[in-house]
């Protein structure tokens, strides 16, 4: 079973992302942090069963869709960093993830992991 790693920023992204919905329908806000936290905890079971973002084809990166989220995560050995959460209709930024990808490995390393 793999190892589901959250990073600052991804979790950053996802409040963003419901405190903007909060401001018109608390409830729904609600519904998609479940429904986000959800389908991440698949991948502890399936870590591959998400797409190669058709912008990063050919990398490492791999994404799963929770409407209206883009949830964007890289495999290394038995850790799933979650690392960037959009609006599906926003640009990914491709620098980004690699940006946070290195935070996520200075964080894992600060906890002993």
């Amino acid at each position: 079973m793999a190892r589901l790693v959250w990073t600052e920023p991804a979790l950053h992204d996802l409040n963003e992302i419901a405190e903007y919905i909060a401001l018109d329908n608390f409830d729904a806000a609600r519904k998609l942090i479940r429904k986000v936290f959800k389908t991440i905890e698949k991948l502890e079971d399936f870590p591959k069963s998400g797409r190669c973002p058709p912008e990063l084809n050919g990398t490492q990166y791999r994404e799963i869709v929770c409407s209206p989220c883009r949830i964007f995560y890289r495999l290394e050995s038995d850790n799933i960093f979650i690392l960037y959460v959009m609006r599906g209709e926003r640009e990914l930024q491709k620098f980004l993830l690699e940006e946070r990808k290195t935070r996520a490995n200075k964080q894992i390393q600060q906890n002993g992991g």
